[in-house]
């Protein structure tokens, strides 16, 4: 099946290509970037759609991909959930805000693991990942909803957050 781009996301690409007139290949993570933008994450089909456009292969694209963990390969939930987990948030507390935000959502990490680091609830509204480095190492734990950036999230500031996303 291949992956249909709407016109108007087709003449952005396109402009933006003519950024790297060097080395298209330079072009491939703003491309991902307008692709997950429009389409909430990159398909199998939007690598090789990227990848044709390029004219590289597509593993060259996929190796993009798989590196950087902004990059999302499958559907999020209409509310998408990022812990930061790395050492300051940590030591804050992320690892229980995980629970907590997962216990309130009714979401299930039981299944998620490196390659599928993303779980999202039965009804598809949230869906949430441990993220690394958020960049609020003096307000942790830190988490972002959306694009939304939270600081010192206790059980109190989540249920805020929560009820904000109704």
């Amino acid at each position: 099946m291949a992956l249909e781009v709407p016109a108007d996301l087709e003449k952005e690409i396109d402009e933006r290509i003519t950024h790297y007139p060097e080395s298209l290949r330079s072009a491939v993570l703003p491309l991902l970037h307008l692709m997950q933008e429009h389409f909430g994450y990159i398909s199998e089909d939007a690598v090789v759609w990227v990848a044709e456009k390029l004219e590289l292969e597509p593993i060259r694209v996929l190796e993009v991909v798989t590196f950087y963990p902004g990059f999302r390969q499958k559907q999020v939930g209409k509310h998408h959930i990022r812990v930061c987990r790395t050492l300051s948030c940590a030591m804050a507390g992320s690892a229980e805000l995980m629970d907590e935000f997962c216990k309130k959502t009714g979401i299930d990490r039981s299944s998620v693991s490196h390659h599928d680091p993303i779980a999202v609830s039965e009804d598809g509204k949230y869906s949430i990942e441990f993220a690394e480095c958020l960049a609020g190492c003096g307000t942790g734990p830190v988490c972002m909803v959306n694009d939304d950036f939270h600081e010192l999230v206790g059980a109190e500031k989540m249920e805020e957050i929560l009820k904000n996303c109704d």
